[in-house]
């Protein structure tokens, strides 16, 4: 037969496929031609539970259960029993009209507790035998901001007393924010007792009230209305039946709320229950306001039963060793150890010389046209190139006049902690450390003092249209007005030396070498310590060189004992990413004195602050922009010197105002980390006038006033406005006019800048001790003076 005729394979034709992404089962199933899918081993979870049998869904739900019960098992087991610990209830009024000692009274009342010898201020302690359990009321008295935030440190509930008929002032808004930064445990808002709202307006107030208290806390679901016996029952029963919501900054950290002082040549006892992590006599503590101490001794102080006698020796449950913290948190400087080894000029001239010839004879003298070289005094172990930014001056000490025009009141806010910083500058800090109290001014100081205030607020706005820019003095010349500058090629890059030309309180701290580790491995020496006293244990705490004024504290603020971990006293360089309050409105500078609230502590210092980069990196040089103000809506990172922090640590910083008991709060964020390290740059623009511009080249007037600082800043790079770079060429005439080569065509209307910059430094941080204020010590409202 014969043979069928085809075409070549080259020649056929190859349509395109249809191109849907809804293709119908035929031609997946042409296209698979019967292989199976495999299964990809990155499934997830919600993947791989649909993929469970029901037997297994029904263990993981199972598990899931007794982890979520154990973990509240756990939680409340130090309240269980009859000698639990007590659930330390804060009691904070926001209005003037309630009554801290009024609402403790309406919750014991419904477990039928009324107790007309009760405390009015302080600690008041009941039984609610009903729900089988112990309550320890704080009852903070209003207006007390210090008070309201220590009393909700130690506390696991926080009662928010409201008013149905005066809205909260503007002191209650600030110190509901502070304490919202501060880090709030379980929150319960309740009407005072003693008002007895219109039952038509009852539901209007308890839920404006609930969308006041929502704001801060979005978790609340009601008002607990006090003057109610129902609401009172569900009230106590929340209190004593719930699981407290822990505080982050607590968490790893023992605390005791002091339920009895005593001291006796100095030794201060302190009574109360164990709280949090299990306490270690080998650590220290912290006393708010005192600062910190070593332990003595540990012992029991068990509450007696019915029927049995108080034991006449308590046990001693921990006493420190040789693994005991110091008290040392800083160094001691060694001015001798920077002297250099090298003779002087003079020391060499009293030297006799090398054949027994005169003194002097062993320097030889310099040989024709060139010049001696000059001995200069390097520290030891200082490099080259650290020596090069070594100023002979010794008016250098003074910090300069500030940049862009700002007063002489605000000088002493540049000074970088030398040895030489003048008498005003330490008089100035001494006060401000002092407790604000108020003082009738005269007409001329008060005119004085508004019109600085006016010019920090002009200050501000032009630094704000104009940053980092000013104008070349012209009765100094620049190179000796800005020696402590520096010129970069690159901001970001350009290597700086950490270690140079520091300050002598730079001498004083610690640095980690590497702080993560360090912290890792101190807080799980602190879960591991078998020695330490268990959380729930009712405890006397005998402090060593306690002074006296801690006994005599106020009976109103509560007095909390919070443990340390190892290496927390010690002093170092602190950052904190910090956000300014937006209903805060003044002026915030560098160097303003504030108050940094930071755990248990609270410190007076002086930031200063600095960009924070994005993702929290430190680029390849660790340099970081100094910023001279705080402004609005952007996050900075505040710089100060202070004790070591671990953990994951909230901040909040306090202006002080004519009343020490209700300060500003200025800016509130969390702990960063400790880097002594970590440069903050302070930048200075310099600008000139392009006077004549032919393409690339252009004369530049202003920005100089003599020929030789432009020869002295001829090596910094140029920069205009429009993004171009260059370099100066050469110097025209005598009053400072030069030529300058860009990288591009000038325009005439372009500005020409050159920046500067140096390094500046916090000042010294110091404990915050609280003024005497005024105590209602009997509660007949007449206050004395302590």
């Amino acid at each position: 037969m014969p043979e069928a005729f085809h075409h070549r394979s080259t020649l056929k034709q190859t349509n395109k496929p249809f191109k849907s992404r809804h293709a119908t089962k035929s031609s997946l199933k042409d296209l698979a031609k019967g292989r199976v899918p495999r299964q990809s081993p990155k499934v997830s979870h919600a993947a791989a539970a649909v993929a469970q049998s029901k037997q297994s869904r029904r263990n993981t739900a199972k598990q899931a259960q007794a982890v979520k019960r154990h973990a509240l098992v756990t939680a409340t087991r130090v309240f269980g029993g009859a000698d639990g610990a007590p659930r330390v209830v804060a009691i904070v009024p926001l209005t003037e009209d309630v009554d801290a000692h009024a609402v403790a009274r309406a919750v014991a009342e419904a477990v039928g507790v009324d107790d007309e010898a009760a405390p009015k201020r302080g600690l008041w302690r009941i039984r609610a035998e009903r729900f089988k359990t112990a309550l320890q009321f704080i009852q903070v008295p209003y207006g007390r901001t210090y008070a309201a935030l220590d009393a909700a440190k130690a506390a696991d509930y926080v009662v928010l007393a409201l008013s149905p008929s005066i809205e909260v002032p503007p002191a209650g808004d600030t110190l509901l924010r502070a304490l919202q930064a501060q880090g709030l445990p379980s929150i319960l808002a309740a009407v005072a007792p003693g008002f007895s709202p219109d039952p038509k307006t009852r539901p209007g107030i308890l839920k404006s009230l609930l969308s006041f208290v929502r704001y801060f806390a979005p978790d609340q679901a009601r008002v607990f209305d006090l003057n109610a016996p129902a609401d009172r029952l569900t009230a106590l029963r929340a209190l004593a039946e719930g699981r407290p919501r822990e505080v982050r900054w607590r968490e790893g950290r023992a605390w005791v709320l002091a339920e009895d002082v005593a001291w006796d040549d100095g030794r201060l006892a302190v009574t109360g229950v164990v709280r949090g992590r299990p306490l270690s006599a080998n650590r220290l503590v912290h006393l708010p306001n005192f600062g910190d101490f070593q332990i003595a001794k540990i012992e029991s102080a068990p509450l007696p039963r019915r029927g049995q006698a108080m034991d006449v020796e308590p046990a001693v449950l921990g006493a420190p060793d040789d693994d005991a913290d110091s008290l040392v948190s800083s160094n001691d400087p060694d001015d001798l150890a920077n002297e250099q080894t090298w003779p002087t000029e003079e020391e060499m001239r009293g030297v006799p010389g090398p054949s027994g010839g005169e003194p002097g004879d062993a320097l030889p003298d310099a040989e024709n046209t060139t010049t001696p070289k000059a001995v200069r005094r390097i520290p030891k172990g200082m490099s080259e190139y650290q020596s090069s930014w070594i100023i002979e001056n010794d008016d250098d000490d003074e910090d300069d006049e500030d940049d862009g025009g700002e007063g002489d009141g605000d000088a002493a806010m540049e000074e970088e902690g030398t040895d030489d910083a003048p008498v005003e500058d330490e008089e100035m800090e001494a006060d401000s450390r002092r407790s604000v109290q108020f003082e009738e001014l005269d007409a001329d100081e008060e005119e004085r003092q508004l019109d600085k205030w006016r010019n920090r607020k002009r200050e501000e706005e032009d630094d704000l249209e104009f940053p980092d820019e000013i104008d070349t003095p012209q009765d100094v010349p620049a190179r000796e007005r800005f020696q402590r500058y520096r010129g970069l090629r690159s901001f970001r890059t350009s290597p700086w030396d950490p270690y140079e030309n520091l300050p002598r309180d730079y001498a004083r701290i610690f640095q980690f070498e590497d702080y993560r580790r360090t912290e890792r491995m101190v807080l799980r020496r602190a879960e591991r310590d078998a020695a330490a006293v268990q959380s729930g244990t009712r405890v006397t705490i005998i402090l060593k060189d306690v002074p006296r004024e801690a006994a005599d504290v106020d009976p109103t603020v509560p007095l909390a004992v919070f443990g340390l971990h190892q290496h927390e006293h010690k002093k170092t360089v602190l950052n904190f990413a910090v956000q300014r309050n937006t209903e805060y409105d003044e002026s915030v500078r560098s160097k303003d004195p504030l108050i940094l609230c930071v755990g248990p502590r609270r410190l007076r210092v002086n930031p200063i602050y600095s960009q924070h980069m994005r993702g929290g990196g430190k680029g390849a040089n660790n340099v970081h922009k100094f910023e001279r103000y705080l402004r609005q809506g952007h996050t900075y990172v505040a710089t100060v010197f202070g004790p070591v922090v671990f953990g994951s640590q909230p901040c909040m910083l306090l202006r002080e105002t004519r009343d020490a008991e209700a300060p500003e709060l200025v800016a509130t964020g969390s702990f960063l980390h400790p880097d002594p390290t970590r440069i903050v740059a302070k930048r200075i623009i310099l600008s000139g006038h392009p006077f004549k511009v032919h393409k690339k080249t252009a004369t530049v007037r202003y920005m100089f006033f003599n020929a030789d600082d432009v020869l002295y800043y001829k090596p910094v790079q140029l920069h205009t406005k429009y993004g171009r770079t260059g370099h100066i060429r050469e110097s025209l005439g005598t009053h400072g006019y030069f030529k300058a080569h860009f990288d591009g065509p000038i325009n005439q209307m372009d500005t020409v800048t050159m920046a500067l910059y140096k390094r500046v430094f916090p000042r010294w941080s110091e404990l915050y001790r609280e003024a005497p204020a005024a105590v209602d010590w009997d509660g007949d409202g007449d206050a004395m003076q302590e």
